[in-house]
This record gives C-alpha cells, structure tokens and sequence, in this order.
C-alpha cells in the first residue's frame, strides 16, 4: 500500500498537466475550425471543454493539497486562489454561453450552411481526445475521489463530442443546417450545468 501511495502524486500530476496542456490546445484547435466550418455547434462544444479545463485544474490542486501537510496559511491560499480562479472561468463561460445561445437562437431562425465533414472530423478529434484524457485517471479512480471525478467527467464529454460526430453526420448527409445551432443549444445548457456544479465544488473545499 505504501508503495502505491508514494508514486501516485507523481504519476497523477503528470496526468493532470498532460491533460490539461492536451484540452487548452484542443480547445483553440476546436474553436478555430468551428470558425472555418461556420459551426456553431464545434464552437459550443470548445466551449464545453473550457469546462474540462476547469475540473481538471480543480481536482488536480484538490488532490494536491490533500496530500500536503494542512497549514492554516497555505489552506487559505489554495481555497482563496481556486475560488478566484473558478469564478473568474465561470464568468468567462457565462458569458460564451450567452453568445452561443444568442447565435444559436438568430440561426434557427436563419440556418447557415455549415461544413458537415468538417464538423464531423474535429469532433471526432475531441472524442479521441477526451477518452485519451480519462484513461490518464483509469487507474486511480477507484482510490481518489478527485481523480474519480476527472475520469467521470472526461469520459462525459467524449459522449458530448461524440453526439456533435452524429450531428455533422446528420447535417453532411441531410443538409439540415439548423441542427448545428441545436446541437449547440443543447451543449450551452451542458456547459451552464456543468459551470455551476465546479463553482460549488470549488467554494466547498
């Protein structure tokens, strides 16, 4: 037993660097050919995956400090710069969310052609790198409940991108441009869920 718990904070924090560095890229990837492809629906779930960020950020400095000797200082630093943190991100999401939705609403109304076979290759990158993400936290998820919570929430979001897989497939073979500003609906509730569950989670540590 002691032998697991001396390289799990090593092993880990490698884990959460590595998928944190591997989303902030995927996010500017994803954002920038949801620009090209005119999809709405790539750029909500780039969007999404700031979320990804955010609790991968939050469980990894949770898992930090848990294995840190409790200081009465160092406690009050890490709570007063995650909450910070979160509430500035969750901020910043709020108000992408309002945009998309905004956008999302105007496009119904007026679809845009929308380039199916890009979205479907992008979002599929996202699944691919999502489920890379999860298998990082496999191994831990039955010993941590932060690196539980990582896993859970990654292997969430390849079934998010997977469903935007399933509606570039839908839009390339139909036409139906309105089913991306849909899709992108449906991802901006997601992602208010999503955004107001870490704030919670990071003012109870």
């Amino acid at each position: 037993m002691s032998h697991n718990h001396s390289h799990a904070p090593t092993d880990f924090g490698r884990a959460f660097a590595f998928g944190t560095v591997l989303n902030l890229l995927f996010i500017l990837i994803e954002a920038g050919y949801g620009i090209m492809a005119g999809s709405l629906s790539l750029v909500a779930d780039a969007g999404h995956n700031m979320t990804d960020v955010m609790t991968l950020l939050l469980a990894w400095g949770a898992s930090a400090a848990a294995k840190r000797p409790a200081t009465a200082r160092h406690t009050y630093g890490f709570k007063k710069a995650t909450i910070l943190a979160s509430l500035l991100s969750a901020i910043l999401l709020y108000l992408a969310v309002g945009v998309i939705i905004w956008e999302a609403v105007a496009r119904l109304r007026s679809p845009v052609a929308v380039n199916g076979g890009m979205v479907m290759a992008i979002a599929g990158l996202g699944v691919v790198i999502n489920t890379a993400t999860a298998l990082l936290f496999v191994s831990g998820r039955n010993d941590d409940l932060n690196i539980k919570g990582a896993f859970l929430h990654m292997a969430a979001d390849a079934v998010v991108s997977l469903g935007v897989v399933g509606a570039g497939f839908a839009i390339r073979a139909t036409g139906w441009n309105w089913l991306d500003p849909g899709v992108s609906l449906i991802i901006a509730v997601i992602i208010i869920i999503a955004g107001w569950g870490l704030l919670k989670e990071s003012l109870h540590l």
